[in-house]
This record gives C-alpha cells, sequence and structure tokens, in this order.
C-alpha cells in the first residue's frame, strides 16, 4: 500500500493512494486491520502533509562509502548517529527554509524507513515485522555549521531541514533501489540503496537496543557522495525508485 498523510476541509486524514485517489481511513495507519471511511479525494487536488508525525527522526551518517569518502573520513565500524526533532518535518512541495546563521545548505537525498509498531530490542531477522513503509527523505544540512567532529545537531537540527515524502510505500525492495538527487533539474547524486553499508535490518536492532522507536518514528539510512551547496530559489528534487519525487524549494 501507498499511505498518504494529508488535508481536507481544515483538518488532517491519513489515506491509502490507489490509482490517483485516496482513500481515507479511519485513524492512522499504525492501527490495523485498516478502516475506510469510504470518503475519496483527488490526490492532485489535496494539500500534502509530512507523512508521518515523527517522535525522533533517527539519522546515519557516513552510511555510503562514496560520501565518507568525499569528507576524507574512515569508513564507520559502527553506525553514526544523530536525532532530528520532529518541528524539522517538512512535506513535499513546503518550502525549506534558509536560515540567517546559515552561509552554506546542503541537500542530502536518503532512504528513509518508517517504523510501524513499538520497537525495542529488535532483532535483525525480525525488524521487517516492525517497519510500516518506506519514504524519501532530505537530510538538509547547514554544512557551515557543521563539525568534521562532535555533534550535528546545530547543522541538521532547524526547522523545515527534514522534508519527508510524498507517501509512505511497503511496495518496494528496499535493498536494491536506485536514488537520485536534482537540483534545477541537473542531477547532482546518483547511487543505488544496494551500497549502504550498515543494513536495514541491522540498523533497526541496533537502533533498538539504545532507543524505544515508536510507530512514526523515521530512521533516515544515510546519503551517498554528491552533496553540495543550495542557494535561494533553487528547486530540489530527491528521487528513489517505486517512491515518487520528493521536491522542495528553498527560500
Amino acid at each position: 500500500m501507498k499511505y498518504v498523510r494529508f488535508e481536507a476541509n481544515g483538518k488532517d486524514f491519513y489515506g491509502v493512494l490507489e490509482n490517483g485517489r485516496i482513500r481515507t481511513i479511519e485513524g492512522t495507519p499504525f492501527q490495523k486491520p485498516l478502516h475506510f471511511t469510504g470518503e475519496e479525494h483527488n490526490y492532485e487536488n489535496v494539500k500534502l502533509l509530512p507523512p508521518v508525525q515523527f517522535s525522533k527522526a533517527v539519522c546515519i551518517g557516513l552510511n555510503y562509502r562514496d560520501h565518507a569518502e568525499e569528507f576524507g573520513l574512515p569508513i564507520p565500524e559502527t553506525p553514526v548517529v544523530f536525532l532530528k526533532p520532529s518541528t524539522s518535518a517538512a512535506a513535499h512541495s513546503d518550502n525549506i527554509i534558509y536560515p540567517a546563521l546559515c552561509h552554506r545548505l546542503d541537500y542530502e537525498a536518503e532512504l528513509a524507513v518508517v517504523i510501524g509498531k513499538k520497537a525495542k530490542d529488535v532483532k535483525e531477522e525480525e525488524a521487517a515485522d516492525y517497519i510500516l513503509g518506506y519514504t524519501i527523505a532530505n537530510d538538509v544540512t547547514a554544512r557551515d555549521l557543521q563539525p568534521k567532529n562532535g555533534q550535528w545537531t546545530i547543522a541538521k537540527g532547524f526547522d523545515t531541514f527534514m522534508p519527508l515524502g510524498p507517501y509512505i510505500s511497503d511496495e518496494v525492495n528496499p535493498e536494491n533501489l536506485m536514488i537520485t538527487s536534482r537540483v534545477n533539474g541537473k542531477t547532482k547524486q546518483m547511487s543505488n540503496t544496494s551500497n549502504l553499508i550498515f543494513r536495514i535490518p541491522y540498523l533497526v536492532s541496533y537502533l533498538s537496543s539504545v532507543m524505544t522507536l515508536l510507530p512514526g518514528d523515521v530512521i533516515s539510512t544515510g546519503t551517498p557522495g554528491g552533496i553540495s551547496g543550495m542557494n535561494k530559489g533553487d528547486v530540489v528534487e530527491i528521487e528513489i525508485e517505486g517512491l515518487g519525487i520528493l521536491k522542495n524549494t528553498i527560500a
């Protein structure tokens, strides 16, 4: 299924996207079985919201070999982990706000895992049972504020620095997806999730051994090499095979 979160008549709803139509569901997709309200909307006519309201976005740094190499950093032996606050969330078509404190703003194309149920001390072989689906993330970064060593919270945590969407899908194989970023139509990154250093089952297991992952929490799995700066007015698109295109404008 493809899950979307959207606004209609001043209220927020979840729905299932089928053939360009959204079938509204009662409650959230984390409540199973799903119950449909009978209402439908044209996908092109609704205001999309971030596909989940996460308590935390758990992000993995340096999880593609070429990205570590472009920074001259060693390949990590354990995952490099940082958090983004819930206030960093943005939706497909929302503006990304260029902060006054920042003098270089970067895109980072990433596959994001959406947790479907409470997860603590999950075994790798059972990780798939705790995943609702997958979506696209742009790990926007104030690069000039990010030290080579130390915490990354300031550089990664501004409002609108975690665009997600446009939808969540459980219909893809996350182990082998093409991932591409474009700025103003020019390709900047191109890789495949098969190049991840730490695979998704391991990440779910490892992270859940540290912190409880709640329904709607996001694991952003890292970006390939090829990052560079963006300017106000630029349009950034992140495309992942089977997950559509996440598009935002820098404002």
